[in-house]
């Protein structure tokens, strides 16, 4: 009788030594851990590169195979990262964890929410938020360059977001990589504000994105200008509570009072 009562143990220890195995490849700092960590992120280009390309290969006969198998590696991230954490709920309530399960919506169901599609490169977003990608810059001793990196990636998200959107909604007509070429074109001279002229958004919906399009684009020009010539915090976690951005001239961390000692940058 007691037989089911073992087996729910044993499966409660397999599930913990499982999760306790995730954090240690996703959180760890070990060489195993390091290999894995370097592997997700390549994973997760790949991912991105395939997004970017989703506009020109999805009439193929091979993309819902592909976009199926991304559907199932992003899940199957997902859930590693739900078990490696040691706070489920507060991970799914982070705005990350809100983009990849509306970007697992798209995969799972790309003919219903095709005009969506776009959203999916907020992956790239995403991963800029993760703390493998960044440990990465840590280990080289770049630290410095993770502001100016995150403005990069940023403005980056923004090109291929207005990129996508508006080859779905106006250069869908001429679909293929000519298309995708025309629209990117568009976004990058009118975030640039060269405005060639050559092509053009027809009517109120098109003048709208144009606008739109620029204001945030010059926004994202000016912040990553400031990234790169002023920067205005340095990455320094506080030994008694953890934040880690402060200003470059703090003595006192502003969340909980400890004393700091941020090196200088010649130091």
């Amino acid at each position: 009788m007691k037989a089911p009562e073992r087996d729910g143990v044993q499966d409660f220890s397999a599930l913990a030594r499982l999760r306790d195995t995730l954090r240690k490849l996703y959180h760890g700092r070990t060489p195993a851990a390091f290999r894995f960590q370097l592997a997700a992120v390549i994973i997760d280009l790949a991912i991105i590169a395939f997004f970017i390309a989703t506009p020109v290969i999805q009439d193929t006969s091979s993309f819902l195979w592909l976009d199926y198998s991304v559907a199932a590696l992003v899940a199957a991230d997902m859930i590693a990262r739900l078990l490696a954490s040691n706070d489920m709920l507060r991970l799914m309530k982070q705005p990350t964890s809100w983009v990849d399960a509306f970007i697992l919506l798209t995969l799972l169901m790309p003919s219903a929410l095709a005009n969506l599609g776009f959203l999916r490169i907020l992956r790239l977003w995403s991963l800029s938020r993760s703390g493998a990608l960044w440990r990465f810059f840590e280990m080289r001793g770049l630290k410095k360059w993770r502001e100016a990196s995150h403005a990069v990636i940023n403005l980056l998200t923004f090109l291929f977001v207005v990129t996508g959107f508006v080859y779905t909604f106006f250069f869908r007509t001429g679909a293929g990589l000519e298309g995708y070429v025309d629209a990117l074109y568009f976004t990058v001279a009118t975030v640039t504000t060269t405005g060639f002229g050559d092509i053009v958004l027809p009517g109120i919906a098109g003048k709208i994105t144009s606008i739109v399009t620029m204001i945030i684009g010059i926004s994202l020009f000016v912040r990553l200008a400031q990234a790169l010539f002023r920067p205005n915090k340095v990455f320094f976690p506080c030994p008694q509570c953890g934040l880690q951005r402060h200003e470059a001239d703090a003595v006192h961390c502003k969340a909980c009072g400890h004393l700091l000692n941020i090196p200088d940058e010649g130091d």
